[in-house]
């Protein structure tokens, strides 16, 4: 009887607490219309005030002006602006060669009167490229053109999957000519209210419909061929993976599919099995982790396009920030799927040396009467241990290994970035980013049926093949702190390992997505014998190199090649001596990805920004003072002290007292540095027993 009185109690009071919550929670409602901001379930936590109504923030990107709740409940990171203005960019060139083929032409606000030769990219629609000839191209004899902000009833159907406040379909109806319509999906409420009024503020009703469902049900609803969309954007929050079965199917004929990924933890090889679970394939932890990450995202998209007869083609892919961007086309053709198995390759890496050597999945090869006869590849290429340091290898992928870019449209877009500057604010680093891509690495392919094989390697051929570039047909990479770090020497200016392979008659270039990247199609065992080279001018102590250590291995062994480490002209890239804006470094304070997009979430305030700064480095010992190192310094003996040789008696920071034998057992003999007054001591300090 008495525990029950007591729960009867607690139950009453809880209720009342409960009943005065909602009580203070209604006094504090306005009568008027419901905010369209508000939580979706209506109710707040007890003694937490409700954002005012009219309380959002107002942000002006590109031409679009977009207005959202300050609280964290629709997800915006102006970060990811670069993301946005390439994305338009790439778009308006894609409306460029789609329309051109119909004789449209398209207007872009700020570039000149200039009449574009229009060449699609596609072998599908040769025959849509080039006009009958004596017909014209619209009645009248005028020609055809598409404006911004106009609807274009030849033009493209536009899909962002998820719009959140609708920020990027608005840009896309604002800055993008040859739009048909641009349809702005979220599955949140909230969100798809708020991508409403911000249509209405841009006036731009007439070209962009909101829309509130779930995206992959939209995609899979238009699959009929009449239906599908012309250029579909996905930029989820983490992990596309869910969304690309349905968008390969829901994407036109030669359509465009823009994808953005952001779960780089899982893509650069922290978690292989989640990668593979997502993406069907094995990151492994490497330094050209950003490309084997866009690799393995254009495997996924391969693979689920070919479970439709269908096969992708990149434009354009890029690592940028905290997150890889991929620009694709996909095709139908029964044809062109069976090559899909020779585009994807295994990875052997060792665990040691970082050499990695790639297995095709499939062998294509010429057989009689023109057709290709498709067969399963032969390997493994190396191994079970590494023929440079000795230690096993990792297994990873598949991924892609054919081009990451098509260079004729990254040529166009850089042309047209270039040429008007002031259309986007990120158009300093879009030109450096593209530069980057566009460039031609130095020295002639080494293929005997090149027309510049038999040129000396001093003296490339600049017709066939320009200077810089970002190899096509290499994929991955080195980078010069792994090559130096591996033998422990000291690290070669990028200008000098440039020219070593340059002078070795290799190919070598720079990768967007590191600045420190070695691209090359020179062996790993020409490399490591460069680096034997180097290390001849730059001695190694080998005493101090355990002969089981893959620096020991790799040294112990004589170069065949001799490098010559000249510095020549072609070894420094046109985008490095112009300056332009390659890789730019963190644009704000607390930099990176943004907080998930919660109903009724707060604001970011100051408490949580503090409390970002308190997880900064958590996991490392934070730095101490010069008195609590003192003190700790105290509890050590004084080796010198022991011996009858110091002389700083009370200046020593170490401690003087006579020791016990026990204590004489665990102390660990020490010297005595400088004073704590005088100075603290250096990295070269010895310490005593448990200290960092």
């Amino acid at each position: 009887m008495f525990h029950t009185s007591i729960v009867l109690r607690q139950t009453l009071s809880l209720r009342s607490a409960g009943g005065l919550c909602r009580a203070r929670f209604m006094e504090g409602q306005p009568r008027g219309p419901a905010n369209p901001f508000a939580m979706e379930n209506g109710t707040v936590p007890c003694g937490e005030k409700r954002p005012p109504e009219n309380q959002e923030t107002t942000v002006t990107e590109g031409s679009a002006k977009i207005a959202f709740p300050s609280a964290n409940e629709v997800f915006y990171n102006p970060v990811q602006e670069f993301n946005r203005d390439l994305t338009c960019a790439v778009i308006t060139e894609f409306a460029r060669i789609h329309l051109g083929a119909k004789g449209i032409q398209i207007k872009v606000p700020g570039e000149k009167e200039v009449q574009k030769v229009v060449v699609d990219l596609s072998e599908q629609e040769e025959d849509k490229a080039v006009l009958k000839e004596g017909a014209d191209p619209a009645p009248g004899n005028q020609p055809r053109t598409a404006t911004v902000g106009e609807i274009c009833e030849e033009g493209l159907r536009v899909l962002e999957g998820l719009a959140a406040s609708g920020l990027r379909s608005i840009r896309f109806a604002r800055e993008v000519p040859g739009l048909r319509s641009v349809v702005a999906n979220d599955a949140s409420a909230r969100a798809v209210d708020l991508i409403r009024h911000n249509v209405q503020l841009n006036e731009v009703a007439h070209l962009v419909q909101p829309s509130q469902a779930d995206a992959r049900m939209l995609m899979y609803q238009h699959q009929r061929v009449s239906d599908r969309f012309d250029v579909i954007d996905l930029d989820p929050y983490g992990s596309p993976a869910t969304f690309l079965d349905a968008a390969v199917q829901a994407v036109s004929e030669g359509g465009l599919l823009c994808v953005t990924c952001t779960d780089m933890a899982v893509l650069a090889g922290n978690s292989g099995e989640t990668c593979y679970s997502k993406y069907g394939a094995m990151a492994l932890k490497s330094r050209a982790c950003h490309e084997m990450a866009l690799r393995i995202v254009l495997h996924s998209l391969d693979l689920r396009a070919n479970c439709y007869q269908r096969f992708v083609v990149p434009l354009l892919s890029i690592s940028a920030d905290f997150y890889i961007r991929v620009f694709v086309r996909v095709f139908t053709g029964q044809a062109k799927v069976k090559a899909s198995a020779s585009k994807q390759a295994l990875v052997f890496q060792c665990v040691g040396c970082g050499a990695f050597h790639l297995q095709r999945l499939g062998k294509a090869s010429g057989a009689s009467g023109g057709r290709v006869k498709f067969s399963a590849a032969c390997g493994p290429p190396v191994a079970p241990e590494c023929e440079h340091c000795g230690q096993r290898h990792q297994l990873g992928g598949p991924l892609w290994v054919e081009p990451i870019h098509d260079l004729d449209f990254v040529g166009r877009v850089l042309e047209a970035v270039s040429t008007n500057p002031g259309r986007f604010h990120t158009s300093e680093r879009i030109r450096g980013v593209l530069s980057v891509v566009t460039e031609v690495g130095g020295g002639p392919k080494q293929d005997g049926a090149h027309p510049c094989a038999q040129l000396p390697p001093s003296a490339p051929c600049i017709s066939c093949c320009p200077p810089w570039q970002e190899l096509p047909d290499v994929p991955l990479y080195y980078t010069l702190d792994q090559l130096s770090s591996t033998i422990h020497c000291s690290t070669p200016s990028l200008l000098q390992l440039r020219s070593a392979l340059l002078h070795a008659g290799f190919r070598v270039s720079l990768s967007h997505a590191c600045k420190n990247a070695v691209k090359t199609d020179a062996p790993a065992s020409a490399l490591w014998d460069i680096m034997r080279c180097w290390e001849k001018e730059c001695p190694v102590k080998r005493e101090r190199l355990s002969e089981t250590s893959p620096a020991f291995r790799i040294l112990s062994v004589e170069p065949r090649l001799q490098a010559n480490f000249t510095i020549r002209d072609d070894a420094n890239p046109s985008s490095r001596q112009r300056g332009l804006k390659r890789f730019q470094a963190n644009p704000e304070a607390n930099w990176g990805p943004r907080p998930r997009a919660r109903p009724g979430g707060k604001a970011v305030g100051e408490a949580m920004e503090d409390r970002r700064k308190l997880l900064q480095n958590k996991r490392k010992q934070p730095a101490e003072d010069l008195a609590q190192r003192a003190a700790r310094l105290k509890t050590f003996p004084c080796k010198r002290f022991k011996k009858g040789t110091c002389q700083r008696g009370d200046q020593c920071c170490y401690s003087h007292r006579p020791l016990t034998p026990e204590a004489t057992a665990e102390a660990a003999p020490t010297d005595c540095p400088q004073t704590p007054n005088q100075k603290a001591p250096g990295s070269g300090a010895t310490t005593g027993p448990g200290v960092d």
